[in-house]
């Protein structure tokens, strides 16, 4: 059987279980009035803040994310999980349990696969919505594909995949297979590259994880500085958003993906939160990041039934 884990922000190796029954809840689930963290005009503030470091050489790009939070809420983890399935029919959907903590998870990217001795890592970058009317949904995804600022910001995390792979890979096996791919979900457009290489003899998991964690997709080039500035202008801090879940079975395989578009709801505390970001670039424009955040922010809202945020 294969096992759970859970690989936090510090790269800590957690083992968790599946939720695989309904738990008893007695109270109706309700919730109650979910908050963003952060203004919207600190957000922009900040992402100007940001762009001033790309124009200064700081970084080229960063992932910039924002929280969304209630702490008087009861849901049934279930329920939720079930209704943000349906909505995204997301390839790496998971419903977990850590100590008090719900994951659940409709996460449609995957962080780091090994079969044998090939690893791949598939960074996401650049998100679009889908329309109901099939002429428009194809434009949507065509103008996705040739888009100049998502794939700038596509193809800086692939630099940063590339390299993080370089660290465990034979000598000229890194290579990119697939760039600027545009993958369909239930819920939105995104565009997809895959980075594969060959592992060397006498790398195991642990020496792959440090390699390669936190995702390239969810930190930035260069990726130290990014991570510096993250901690720096975030408001509060990720916890396993932008971790990755998923398992590793008895031959040594896996397939982990990134923990995005999840919510972490603790029932003890009555509490929940989630996470969601854009990469910033120097090409952005601070009001559309900001519309993106809110676009992947609607599923996970639908999914406990409410618009209402404040």
């Amino acid at each position: 059987m294969p096992h759970y884990l859970i690989l936090f922000e510090s790269g800590e190796i957690v083992e968790v279980e599946p939720v695989l029954e309904e738990e008893k809840f007695d109270v109706i689930p309700k919730t109650g009035k979910i908050q963003c963290r952060i203004t919207k005009e600190t957000y922009l503030e900040n992402v100007n803040k940001l762009l001033a470091h790309i124009k200064r050489g700081d970084i080229y790009e960063i992932n910039y994310c924002i929280e969304f939070f209630c702490e008087d809420v009861v849901i049934n983890p279930r329920q939720v999980f079930n209704k943000l399935n349906e909505l995204t029919q997301a390839p790496f959907a998971q419903l977990v349990k850590y100590r008090d903590e719900y994951i659940i998870c409709a996460s449609p990217e995957r962080f780091i696969q090994k079969i044998g001795d090939t690893l791949i890592t598939q960074p996401m970058k650049g998100t679009a919505r889908r329309s109901a009317d099939p002429i428009e949904d194809e434009k949507i995804k065509n103008e996705l594909r040739h888009n100049l600022k998502e794939q700038t910001e596509n193809v800086m995390a692939v630099d940063v995949a590339r390299n993080d792979l370089s660290q465990v890979a034979q000598k000229g096996t890194v290579q990119v297979t697939e760039l600027f791919s545009v993958q369909t979900f239930k819920n939105v457009h995104q565009m997809v590259s895959t980075v594969s290489c060959k592992v060397k003899e006498g790398v195991n998991f642990k020496d792959i994880v440090k390699a390669t964690f936190p995702p390239a997709s969810m930190t930035g080039a260069p990726k130290l500085k990014a991570i510096e500035l993250i901690k720096k202008y975030e408001l509060s801090p990720r916890g396993i958003y932008s971790g990755a879940l998923g398992f590793i079975d008895n031959k040594g395989d896996f397939d982990f993906c990134v923990v995005i578009r999840t919510i972490i709801y603790n029932p003890k505390l009555n509490r929940l939160s989630f996470h969601v970001g854009s990469a910033i670039t120097a090409q952005c424009n601070p009001e559309e990041e900001w519309k993106e955040c809110l676009l992947k922010a609607e599923t996970l809202l639908k999914a406990m039934d409410t618009n209402a945020v404040s």
